[in-house]
């Protein structure tokens, strides 16, 4: 072999020799270095992702628990206000309409409900309800020869011991059939009409049994406080009545009325 051709040879083993290391050989099991080093850098770039989310989802928790708690604040203040607006809805509904009559004055009143149907007491306001249709023909506010026993008892209770120096506010209700009846459309134009001059007839039938005319006042509501949304004949019914409050002699409003019905 020639000089030239001995170093050529040479070259060629020692290229060989440094790139064995670095491509390896798959047929001898070994994995190349270079898809290795990637293999090792896509572990480390999966790696960190995980990591990032692991936090990410930790914070997220965390936020998740923190507006849990303040879901939990919120509710229990709304529990709160709604307790609060209950209790001064009540308060507002019995302002200046707690029964100033003794319990003895109680008593009597609900023994009176028991006597004559038609009637009805509130022990706790002092307020009783007379039913229009005990009271009055339909579309008349002229008093009935059969309420006349109802009238002359309650008349004798507000005329009794210290319920004697109560204030008493009468007021008509009607139900919302308007008036169309020509006859009594002549004196009761309207429902307005119709409940307060039913009010002055009460009125007048307790001032005729003594009760003294001073201490006592007439209104009426029309339609506007009914007492049930019924279409039903004989719960509608109910929505026809005279209501007879009785007060403290200091007693500026006479009545609280309720909040009207949308």
């Amino acid at each position: 072999m020639s000089h030239f051709l001995r170093n050529r040879w040479a070259v060629w083993c020692l290229f060989g020799l440094l790139t064995a290391p670095l491509t390896g050989c798959m047929n001898n099991g070994f994995v190349p270095r270079t898809t290795h080093r990637q293999s090792q850098y896509r572990s480390a770039q999966l790696w960190g992702q995980n990591k990032s989310m692991s936090q990410s989802m930790a914070q997220l928790q965390q936020q998740n628990d923190q507006l849990k708690g303040n879901l939990n604040v919120a509710n229990e203040r709304i529990r709160n206000l709604n307790d609060e607006r209950a209790q001064m809805a009540e308060r507002f509904k019995n302002a200046g309409r707690s029964s100033p009559l003794s319990d003895e004055a109680n008593s009597r009143f609900e023994d009176l409900v028991r006597r004559y149907p038609g009637i009805e007491f509130d022990r706790n306001t002092g307020v009783a309800k007379l039913d229009s249709d005990l009271l009055f023909e339909s579309g008349s506010d002229e008093i009935r020869p059969q309420a006349d026993a109802a009238l002359k008892a309650v008349s004798a209770l507000l005329n009794e011991g210290a319920t004697k120096q109560l204030r008493i506010q009468i007021v008509g209700h009607t139900d919302d059939r308007p008036i169309v009846k020509a006859s009594t459309k002549a004196k009761h134009p309207t429902n307005w009409h119709l409940s307060t001059n039913r009010a002055n007839s009460v009125l007048l039938a307790l001032k005729k049994n003594k009760v003294d005319e001073r201490r006592m006042r007439a209104a009426g509501a029309s339609m506007y406080e009914s007492v049930t949304s019924s279409k039903d004949p004989k719960a509608k019914a109910k929505n026809r009545r005279v209501e007879i409050y009785i007060l403290a002699p200091d007693a500026k409003d006479v009545a609280a009325w309720e909040q009207p019905r949308s």
